[in-house]
């Protein structure tokens, strides 16, 4: 069992940046990969960003050359920096965690994914 807890987000001006943190329990976080999702008023959950188990990384178009995911291992947390944000990524941030799988698996598929956080707000105003 994971429990995920994301933290950073808040209220910018459209170019300004964010880094966004999601701290896991438990004593296996590097078997997991995590990824980042949003959801904005009255739009599906999408993908943003992920990070796998051997830190292979993973961006939405939408996002590429803007936001930066990394991990500390040693601290159980991921991190998305995000910059030159726009009104667009204005969102509820989620976190994600899968454990280890052998098989292929697609990050930016959010079935794929066992743990979710609650979600941290991220607004971009213009």
């Amino acid at each position: 069992q994971v429990q995920l807890v994301e933290s950073g987000g808040g209220l910018v001006q459209a170019g300004g940046s964010l880094r966004l943190s999601c701290a896991a329990s438990g004593s296996t976080f590097n078997r997991y990969a995590v990824g980042w999702f949003r959801q904005a008023p009255g739009k599906e959950r999408e993908f943003v960003a992920a990070i796998s188990w051997s830190a292979s990384i993973y961006y939405a178009d939408s996002v590429k050359g803007r936001f930066t995911i990394s991990r500390d291992n040693a601290k159980n947390t991921v991190y998305l920096q995000a910059n030159s944000l726009k009104p667009e990524d204005t969102a509820v941030y989620y976190c994600a965690a899968k454990f280890y799988t052998y098989y292929r698996t697609n990050f930016s598929d959010q079935r794929q994914y066992d743990y979710w956080g609650q979600g941290t707000q991220v607004t971009a105003s213009s």
